[in-house]
């Protein structure tokens, strides 16, 4: 085992707190202006922890009273979960047989290559034939049209991962089970994908994050509760005259709960997808 000397194992965990404070400074900061009264956020010099911890801004936000800000945050909440589930069970769909059609046919890896320069379109250029197909199929401000429009922004991506994935999985094995008289199907489904399960794993959640961070296409293609998500939902928190900081701080908190729980569920399979490939041998 290697030894380390005390002066790079303390450079090691200097490294691990700096970066610590800087991932959860603002985030613990967001918490911080989500609890302190209106006074606090508004007094000079800036108060850095409030005199009195204010929750009411939570209750707010979940009240369920009819045309109220907690009954649009709630909305935008579920609409949100909705269009970025289907969007990436969706996704995920077609990432699996797509990516490991590339993987192991090499010839045609030109068709991937293709979808990804669409990924790398900047959003704007594709407002447009998106809002004309959206609005000839009747799908303008719906949860289903948006998924729709989410799905080409996640599929390029997760076939790119998946088909990574599917190239650290020798061929060897799944040849080895049709010479045992395994067909295809059988193959894919109890050798190449219990094999590929982290790597699946770490493509949904990088396509639920996306999906659900996304803003500029639910801003374009939404107009009222029925679709609008979450990041449109806190923009028009912000878009008053006279905007609540420790109302957007709050639902800033509470929209950065879902993806943290997926994140804590899956971490052991992202690690394991993220160092999937690394090593060879």
């Amino acid at each position: 085992m290697e030894r380390r000397s005390p002066i790079f194992t303390i450079f090691i965990y200097i490294a691990a707190v700096l970066l610590a404070a800087v991932i959860l400074a603002p985030i613990l900061w967001l918490f911080v202006m989500s609890i302190s009264p209106a006074a606090d956020l508004a007094a000079k010099p800036l108060r850095w922890w409030p005199q009195t911890a204010d929750f009411s801004r939570y209750r707010l936000l979940f009240s369920t009273i009819e045309n109220s800000t907690g009954a649009a945050f709630t909305s935008s909440l579920r609409n949100s979960i909705e269009i970025a589930g289907m969007a990436t069970i969706a996704a995920i769909a077609l990432a699996i047989p797509a990516g490991w059609a590339v993987s192991r046919t090499p010839s045609v890896g030109w068709s991937l290559s293709m979808v990804i320069a669409t990924y790398m379109l900047p959003p704007v250029a594709l407002a447009v034939p998106l809002y004309m197909g959206l609005a000839y199929l009747g799908m303008l401000n719906n949860v289903f049209g948006l998924a729709l429009v989410y799905l080409t922004i996640l599929a390029p991506f997760t076939t790119w991962l998946m088909k990574s994935g599917f190239d650290s999985i020798p061929k060897e094995i799944e040849s080895a089970a049709m010479i045992d008289g395994a067909g295809l199907l059988q193959t894919l489904k109890i050798i190449t994908l219990p094999l590929a399960m982290p790597v699946i794993a770490t493509s949904a959640l990088f396509a639920f994050l996306l999906a659900w961070d996304e803003f500029f296409y639910a801003l374009l293609f939404t107009s009222d509760q029925r679709a609008k998500t979450l990041t449109v939902a806190i923009a028009d928190l912000a878009g008053g005259r006279v905007s609540d900081y420790g109302l957007i701080a709050t639902s800033g908190v509470l929209a950065a709960l879902p993806p943290v729980l997926v994140g804590l569920v899956m971490q052991r399979a992202l690690i394991s997808g993220l160092t999937s490939g690394g090593v060879k041998g």
